[in-house]
């Protein structure tokens, strides 16, 4: 059941996810069960690079982010400079999660994070929750 918020300002929140993921057959498989969740997934991008131009062109209200990504940008420092720029929330995305791991990425401050292979009540699960914990204050 997909869920509407209403942010701070009073404007409505529809779910709208850009997936940033490095490996295309993974990125295709994870908007497929998003979208059959009633997610509106409205880019893919394999670069950080792309996935910051993406966000301020169609400001997403929650950005899919994997650690490793394609181009200059790891998925750390392109989440970074999305919410430096956009304020926009992101969960991060990967198939590895050791303690050298969580402590890198919770300084990062994410809205949640989803491990491979994807569960899809965790995946919906920590949306919800990156929903929430952002646009419900």
């Amino acid at each position: 059941m997909l869920l509407r918020y209403v942010s701070e300002d009073e404007s409505a929140v529809n779910g709208k996810i850009l997936i940033v993921e490095n490996q295309n057959i993974v990125a295709i498989d994870l908007k497929q069960r998003l979208e059959s969740m009633g997610y509106n997934i409205v880019g893919i991008s394999s670069s950080g690079e792309d996935a910051i131009k993406k966000c301020g062109k169609i400001k997403p209200d929650l950005v899919l982010m994997n650690i490793m990504l394609k181009g200059n940008l790891d998925g750390i420092e392109t989440a970074q400079k999305i919410r430096n720029a956009y304020n926009i929330p992101f969960i991060f995305i990967t198939g590895y999660f050791d303690n050298k791991s969580v402590k890198l990425v919770a300084r990062k401050q994410p809205w949640g994070y989803i491990t491979k292979p994807f569960d899809d009540k965790g995946i919906q699960n920590a949306i919800e929750m990156a929903f929430i914990k952002h646009y419900k204050k």
